[in-house]
């Protein structure tokens, strides 16, 4: 084996004196500082060099044993542990996880808006040399008693200055008896290692210092100067190809759903009350990380991001454990390193990407190293909201870097700690404040008793983009649907004219299903069920069921709407507040009808993940739907597939309210998902329209509905999951590998014509009126229909599987792909 420390090594003369095993955990590197021309380069940190996750933690976990054996049981749970930004701080992590009971603290270099600085101090060789402590707690550093000792960790002890300096600095304002200074290796210099002895006399305490290796690092006369001429020489020759494609390329995005009020690292603090909700916790992220990425990725990095090092680092050991994958870990870095692509050299490759957290101090360059060439077909980049910026999306930002070296970029954001936000014990408090329901007039056009919207208020904000934009963004992965809304459309005289034919022609179709769906929940869901559709789909459909049942029978059923979002789940906080107010077990969920079953299977998914990660349980996340082609669910108004004509429209017919908004910026982690109310759209508001014509035809349809029930009580509903079969066949039949693309329905073709860039329209031959506005709108966007044989919906639409914005033509009409 090749050491890694031996191109610097023979090139400047700089030696590493130490025992077999120093020369396997550090390498050597040349970095662009005044100061300091060598790196040391750690084989187990997880910082520039990739490594198993088991191994980096580890690491930290032993020597953290070890200083509670020196300390005992009783010192271990009394000290406080300090890490140092930006390398050392999941180091720091891991040793306090070693000591057990012990509180974490690291230095940041990100100053916080409201939390007072606790205390400060100089790395003088660092790239980055000021240090902030931001302790949510003020008393954290205090010393609790005599031999109370403070832990300080860093990945490496050289001259001792930057340890001894922060000692000094808080021994004068958190005075202690004891100091315990932990490194992975200790390379002090003969002459350096008197003073740790001298200064712990000076400041009257004891300082011990607890190392996992011992060596020295030799530095001829004028090894600075000749460090930073090879670095210049190298530099100017290299060619780093940074030139990244003409638009991003694909990601997935995951929002993991940490544990409330648990902190993102130790920025500031980390308790065992966090540790202890942490870990049980870690399991089903690390589930979610795989199930995103497939079972293609053989080798996978987890990639943290500067100081955020333990989340992505505990993420990358539970994700190791539960796949079969071979997983690393590493994270970016604020230190410019020279990149030789040599066995012999420590960092083998460079990506540089601008900074895109806000940094304080203005914007610069990033770095990712031994990324590229690493032969990882997958990389989880692992990063806070705070830094989930236009910047990490951009052209040239950090995702776009990475695309080119793997098959597979998997964005997983983690929600950023905010002090001063409810900790897990005043979680309640802060529930029991969400808002009550929004209602008409002030919010949406229906009657305030209709239904009342568990959604927050953002008609004053700008959220709608191009239909052409929002397409790429969503198929390239550089946004998730439910960050902006589409234009609404706007339809002609002609289509208005559709659309009330086709209410007059389906109203009292629609009306037999809304009877046979509410009767059905009623004798197996009631006696008083609590309506709560999925939103806005599921609105008017709730509102009808919640009319026949006061209608046919005196009952007063309370209606809700709530959001859900296809990859990210339902609205906890919505859970959380009927959960308030209302038995669980009575709670039915509403929709307006299936296509594939997606959001079936979302809900279902949604509701055990709520459950699992503390909520009130009792939920029954089966759906109640008014249409059921896709045979999806058992409880439904029909399994016929025809036109509901509230599909026909957007928010005119759903009470002038925009489809749900989730949104790391607008939605924090105690708000409602968000909606707009669309107020100036009410001359074409047809809402009231539509409802009132349906339930005038209640009467009517009565008889059949109480025949209906009756027969659909006593047979076999089990979802038969046709519909999924169909969408899976189709999507392989017309070569676009991704069931997302498939809508199946008239319900979700209308959806793709209206909000979507169609590619083309599958019809039923021989479909007569329920297509209508199907065709029309089909011509007005240039969309081809075809008509096929042996479909098992009225028809299916066709998203455009390789969209670009060359798929929609200047005039705005769909094209046929090659």
């Amino acid at each position: 084996m090749v050491w890694s420390g031996s191109w610097v090594a023979e090139r400047l003369g700089v030696g590493l004196v130490g025992d077999g095993e120093l020369r396997g955990l550090l390498g050597l590197a040349l970095r662009r500082n005044p100061k300091r021309a060598h790196l040391l380069v750690s084989n187990v940190l997880g910082k520039h060099v990739p490594q198993r996750p088991s191994v980096v933690h580890g690491a930290g976990v032993e020597l953290g044993r070890r200083v509670r054996a020196l300390l005992g049981e009783d010192g271990a749970r009394r000290a406080v542990v300090v890490g140092y930004a930006e390398t050392a701080t999941g180091l720091g992590h891991s040793v306090a996880d070693g000591l057990g009971a012990a509180p974490y603290l690291h230095s940041t270099r990100r100053p916080v808006p409201g939390v007072a600085r606790a205390g400060g101090f100089e790395e003088a060789h660092s790239h980055a040399t000021s240090h902030l402590l931001l302790p949510e707690d003020p008393e954290l550093l205090a010393a609790d008693g005599p031999g109370s000792a403070l832990v300080l960790v860093d990945d490496e002890f050289s001259t001792g200055n930057t340890v001894l300096n922060t000692i000094r600095a808080l021994h004068e304002r958190y005075p202690r008896d004891h100091y315990v200074i932990v490194a992975l290796v200790d390379m002090r210099s003969p002459a350096d290692r008197g003073r740790l002895t001298e200064f712990a006399a000076e400041i009257g305490a004891r300082v011990d210092l607890v190392a996992r290796n011992t060596g020295t690092v030799t530095l001829p006369d004028g090894v600075l100067e000749r460090g930073q001429a090879l670095v210049a020489e190298w530099e100017a020759d290299a060619e780093v190809p940074q030139d990244g494609p003409p638009h991003p390329r694909p990601h997935t995005r995951l929002d993991l759903p940490w544990p409330a009020g648990v902190p993102d690292g130790g920025r500031h603090g980390f308790t065992e009350t966090h540790r202890a909700l942490l870990e049980p916790a870690l399991p089903a992220l690390a589930d979610r990380i795989a199930q995103a990425l497939g079972d293609g990725p053989r080798r996978v990095l987890v990639l943290g991001f500067e100081e955020l090092m333990y989340a992505p680092l505990r993420l990358a050991t539970a994700l190791e454990e539960r796949t079969e994958a071979e997983v690393r870990y590493s994270t970016t870095t604020r230190s410019p390193v020279l990149a030789v692509d040599d066995p012999g050299y420590a960092i083998r490759t460079r990506l540089v990407f601008p900074a895109h957290d806000d940094p304080a101090d203005g914007p610069g360059e990033r770095y990712a190293y031994n990324v590229a060439g690493g032969g990882f077909d997958a990389v989880v980049l692992v990063v806070d909201s705070a830094a989930d910026t236009p910047a990490l999306h951009a052209p040239g930002g950090l995702l776009d870097r990475l695309a080119p070296h793997t098959a597979q970029v998997l964005l997983a954001v983690i929600p950023s700690y905010v002090p001063g936000a409810p900790a897990p014990e005043r979680q309640e408090e802060a529930l029991m404040q969400l808002p009550e329901p929004l209602r008409g007039p002030a919010f949406s056009s229906y009657a305030p008793d209709e239904v009342g919207w568990l959604l927050q208020d953002l008609s004053d904000t700008r959220l709608e983009a191009p239909t052409e934009e929002r397409e790429e963004a969503i198929q390239s992965g550089g946004a998730h649907y439910a960050e902006s809304l589409p234009v609404e459309y706007q339809p002609s005289a002609e289509y208005q004219e559709l659309f009330k034919s086709a209410l007059a022609l389906s109203a009292a179709r629609i009306a037999r299903a809304v009877g046979t769906v509410t009767e059905t929940v009623l004798a197996e869901r009631g006696p008083r069920p609590v309506l709560v559709s999925l939103a806005r789909a599921g609105t008017p459909v709730g509102v009808l069921m919640r009319r026949w049942a006061r209608a046919r029978r005196g009952l007063d059923l309370p209606h809700y709407a709530v959001s859900i979002v296809r990859g990210r789940g339902i609205d906890a906080n919505a859970l959380r507040w009927l959960a308030e107010h209302h038995d669980p077990a009575d709670v039915v969920f509403v929709d307006g009808w299936t296509g594939k079953g997606a959001i079936t299977r979302e809900l279902a998914a949604a509701v055990a993940e709520f459950e699992k990660a503390g909520g009130v349980a009792g939920f029954n996340p089966e759906i109640a739907v008014l249409a059921d082609p896709g045979g999806c669910v058992r409880t439904y108004g029909t399994r016929e597939d025809f036109l509901i004509p509230s599909a026909c429209l957007n928010s005119t017919v759903s009470g002038l309210i925009s489809r749900t908004v989730l949104r790391a910026d607008l939605v924090g982690p105690y708000d409602f998902h968000g909606a707009k109310f669309y107020r100036e759209l009410a001359g074409a508001d047809v809402s009231g329209l539509f409802l009132d014509t349906v339930a005038a035809r209640f009467d009517e349809v009565a008889e059949a509905v109480d025949t209906e029930v009756k027969e659909l009580l006593a047979a076999d509903r089990a979802p038969t999951w046709e519909g999924w079969a169909a969408v899976e066949r189709i999507s392989e039949e017309y070569g676009i590998h991704d069931v997302n693309l498939v809508k199946p329905g008239v319900g979700e073709t209308t959806r793709v014509l209206l909000r979507r860039v169609p590619w083309k329209i599958l019809a039923r031959r021989g479909a007569g009126p329920d297509l209508d506005h199907i065709r029309l709108l089909a011509e007005q966007r240039g969309v081809p229909v075809e008509e096929v044989d042996s479909l098992p919906y009225t028809c299916v639409g066709l998203i455009h599987p390789k969209y670009t914005r060359g798929a929609t033509g200047a005039d705005g009409k769909a094209v046929e792909s090659a």
